[in-house]
């Protein structure tokens, strides 16, 4: 396993409510052998006997303890293990709320809260035989700069009196950041620039604009005869960095001292170009790229992407070469020839660790060559205008390229390091590859990034997701320009347009793709939208199916995501790796759906193809309020004017039948209104209705107004009835993703279902018992659309597309008797389905009922018990091309 993956891994173990099997899957996850591991779970290795510990030589000596007994318990283990001639290399004491542990050679101890152990992977890391490990995560002094960078830039707007994005401040920050890096780093003379700044400017920071004009002038100077000696020591730097000329800025006591404490305070030499780029970018820019989606990438997120894409093929290739000094150069040769292109590239994440990892990689070529030869002679291979990229916002480019030279150097350090001299100089800068500032669904991806057919080229990145409704016009012309004014380019989501110019590009070439994206790409009718199109010309050849997707911004907020890669349909791909969770599967093909399987797309029906009954929509009153009473309004207004009872109805949508709340309404028809038109509230009410109705846009709407006592649409007109028993199956037009099933329901024919509910009247139980299946729920969150993270349901893509085979009559009545024992359970039980149905609090009798309806749905599919929801989808969409090629 992956050290990167190994975090994700023990968040799963601790988040277990069983916890009896701790130990073990905690050294699972460290790949001791798992027969090991079985024999010390039977007790075969385990070398005490003490009841509740386990002792694996030279591993470790595990106890778990009662609440409040950890340090107590901790004693005690050390006080066994100290008279051991070979002692274990840990002590792990839990009661799992708090862990104590120690390594025993290191000495180094852990004592934390049991839920925070996935952050300290790194301290069992010699289960693994690695002593140190430079591990992948957020660095605290990333964390402090960027504040004090956010403090700096606040005050110098304040001071500066501005008030919009300032590209001149813009400029600054870059400088500064620069300068306070390269002074830590000894690309400048150690604390020279800050010294400077102290010893040559007044405290009141009047003249300190004048020393940043004065030594940004100098620092772009080839020719030296003209430098004032005071900075004289200053070099060079170029790669235009310091081109521009300074634009003035008031600096003041305060903007000054923060500009100083950033130089004293913090050591520049440690900051992760790939983090802090991004930090910085937050603090300038954050309001006007949030909206767009785009969201700063932690390190091993960005692993997920460019491992599969072309990192684990080069290691490969490297481990077939580690004998052989030509193949060794041949690589060599070959990764400083590859392009690397990010069409969304924001502050450079995707790029600066696809340039460090490819340093690294290089590094170890030399290690290798030098082992099998005493001599060599180092020529770069890997070098910064092999990467490309495009980025719309001004600053967010000028971060990219600064980052770039940061990475750059950083790699430069550690290849000295090795080699004992500076081989490779970092001054003057050298062209931070092609960093195009640009709109990348506008603009010619192969002007930014020219390739021919036989050139190796990998494209990557995250772009901003944006869904149709939430696109202003801008976007909308971004996407024209992409599929052209007569495709269906108002309806895809804005991500769409990278992966098409994408597949545009990687069409007759060596070429290859992979984008982070929003989920909502592979499901419901964006599938359709989106992959009839891509498929013609690609394929998948990887993909992780949903996950959280934290990142490094200022306000570190996860989404669900998926990665997916592309390749030209004309390339033959064998084997291709599908990531479920923390599982890898190497499959045949990847549906658009993530599945394996063959490119089954679900299109809307009008009809069920398993010969359902019609599924109804609610009914929308469009009504600014008017026809809507709650439960108090409706009360009063009986109580003034009891004949109105008759004409107010109990009316449930989505929200009310979830939490079992209602609400009321006026259900009238020409004929009962003229019944009551003349009641002062009817009149109220019906004015209310005609005023909100002619405000509307919509000429349908207003056409309304004429008939103010109506719903504008209603649903199953002639199935209500105010003193009817007759019963239908009801499903919300949208449910929490936070639930194992969807809350499914009953209602009586006297309660008016608003549009946020579908309703099939008079339907048969078993249908209830089928549409409450983890069969359909797998169905349903597969090709349905997303509002935000809770599922939106849909007659014509959910409902009357999913298949189901035919039954017989014992299977029918088996499903009516689970079916009814669920709705017997949530009786008696109680509460609301929103309680009911939290899949952190769902009462065991009720998930028992569930599971075994799902046990008799399932075997009218097949025999055999599906292991996962990605079999079941794929048994379902199988059955769907199936039935629908009839």
């Amino acid at each position: 396993m992956a050290i990167i993956d190994l975090e994700d891994k023990i968040v799963e173990i601790v988040n277990r409510e069983d916890h009896s099997d701790f130990l073990y899957e905690l050294l699972d996850v460290y790949d001791i052998p798992r027969a090991t591991i079985t024999r010390l779970k039977n007790g075969n290795q385990n070398l005490t006997k003490r009841v509740g510990e386990v002792h694996l030589k030279n591993k470790v000596w595990f106890k778990e303890t009662r609440k409040g007994m950890l340090f107590d318990g901790f004693v005690e283990v050390e006080h066994q293990t100290a008279e051991l001639s070979s002692k274990p290399r840990y002590l792990l004491v839990t009661d799992f709320d708090g862990i104590l542990a120690k390594d025993t050679k290191t000495q180094e101890s852990l004592d934390i809260k049991f839920e925070e152990l996935p952050q300290y992977f790194d301290f069992f890391l010699a289960w693994k035989g690695i002593e140190k490990v430079d591990f992948e995560k957020e660095n605290p002094a990333d964390i402090k700069a960027a504040e004090r960078f956010a403090r700096l830039y606040d005050v110098l707007h304040k001071e500066n009196n501005i008030t919009d994005n300032n590209k001149g401040l813009d400029l600054f920050l870059i400088r500064l950041l620069f300068c306070l890096f390269a002074e830590d780093t000894d690309i400048f003379n150690r604390k020279s620039f800050t010294n400077s700044i102290k010893t040559l400017t007044g405290e009141d920071g009047a003249d300190l604009n004048k020393f940043f004009t004065d030594l940004f002038v100098v620092l772009d100077k080839t020719e030296r005869d003209d430098v004032p000696s005071y900075l004289k020591e200053f070099p060079y730097v170029n790669g235009q960095l310091f081109t521009d000329p300074h634009e003035e800025l008031k600096f003041s006591t305060k903007s000054r001292k923060l500009i100083i404490e950033c130089g004293e305070l913090l050591n520049w030499a440690k900051i992760n170009p790939d983090i802090f780029g991004s930090m910085i970018q937050s603090v300038a820019s954050e309001e006007s790229r949030s909206h767009l989606g785009m969201h700063y990438t932690s390190v091993p997120n960005i692993m997920k992407v460019i491992k599969p894409l072309f990192l684990d093929h080069l290691y490969e290739e490297f481990e077939k070469a580690y004998d052989s000094m030509d193949k060794l150069n041949l690589l060599y040769v070959r990764i400083g020839k590859i392009k690397f292109f990010d069409p969304a590239c924001g502050s450079g994440n995707f790029l600066i660790i696809t340039y460090k990892e490819l340093r690294r990689l290089e590094i170890k070529i030399l290690l290798r060559q030098r082992e099998l030869t005493e001599f060599i002679m180092y020529l770069p291979s890997v070098t910064l205008d092999q990467f490309y990229g495009i980025e719309i916002d001004d600053f967010a480019h000028d971060v990219a390229k600064l980052s770039l030279w940061i990475a750059e150097h950083q790699m430069n350090m550690e290849l000295e390091e090795i080699f004992n001299d500076k081989v490779r100089a970092t001054l003057p800068l050298q062209s931070a590859g092609e960093i195009r500032c640009a709109n990348a669904l506008s603009v010619d991806w192969n002007e930014v990034c020219p390739h021919s057919k036989n050139e190796e080229v990998y494209i990557f990145g995250n772009p901003p997701y944006l869904g149709s409704k939430k696109q202003n016009q801008s976007h909308k012309e971004d996407l024209m320009i992409v599929f052209g004014p007569k495709s269906n380019y108002k309806q895809v989501d804005y991500i769409a347009g990278w992966f098409q110019l994408a597949a545009n590009y990687i069409q007759d070439g060596m070429a290859r793709v992979a984008f982070v994206s929003t989920n909502s790409i592979c499901q419901g009718e964006q599938v359709e939208l989106i992959w009839k199109r891509l498929l013609t010309s690609t394929q998948i050849s990887f993909a992780y199916t949903s996950f959280k997707w934290n990142n490094n911004a200022k306000n570190n907020a996860g989404v669900t995501v998926i990665i997916v890669g592309l390749d030209s349909s004309d390339r033959t791909i064998n084997t291709k790796q599908l990531f479920i969770g923390m599982n890898e599967k190497s499959v045949k093909h990847i549906t658009p759906y993530l599945t394996e399987g063959e490119d089954t797309i679900v299109s809307k029906m009008e009809k069920s193809i398993s010969g359902f009954p019609k599924m109804d929509f609610g009914s929308m009153p469009r009504d600014g309020g008017g026809l809507i009473f709650s439960p108090e309004e409706r009360e009063k207004a009986i109580e003034r004017y009891p004949e109105l009872k008759p004409y107010i109805w109990r009316y449930i949508g989505a929200v009310e039948f979830i939490n079992n709340t209602f609400r009321y309404c006026f259900w009238l028809n020409s004929e009962t209104y003229e019944e009551i038109k003349d009641n002062p509230i009817v009149r109220d009410r019906m004015d209310q209705v005609r005023q909100a109705r002619l405000s509307s846009k919509a000429k349908s709407t207003q056409s309304a107004a004429n008939n103010p006592y109506s719903f504008v649409q209603k649903g199953p007109e002639h199935y209500y009835s105010k003193n009817g028993k007759k019963m239908s199956i009801i499903v919300p037009a949208f449910s929490s993703e936070n639930r194992f099933y969807m809350p499914i329901g009953i209602e009586k024919s006297s309660t008016i279902l608003s549009n946020k509910i579908y309703v099939i009247p008079n339907a048969d139980i078993s249908l209830f018992g089928i549409l409450s299946s983890r069969m359909h729920m797998t169905w349903m969150r597969a090709v349905t659309g997303r509002l935000k993270t809770d599922y939106g349901y849909s007659s014509g893509i959910v409902y009357n597309t999913f298949p189901f085979p035919s039954m017989s009559t014992r299977r029918k009545q088996e499903i009516e008797a689970a079916a009814l024992h669920i709705l017997d359970i949530r009786e008696e039980l109680g509460g609301s389905l929103a309680k009911l149905y939290n899949q952190e609090k769902m009462p065991t009798d009720l998930k028992v009922a569930h599971e075994n309806l799902d046990g008799i749905v399932e075997r009218a599919y097949r025999q055999k018990a599906f292991e996962s929801d990605e079999e079941r989808l794929e048994v379902l969409l199988k059955m769907y091309q199936e039935m629908t090629e009839r």
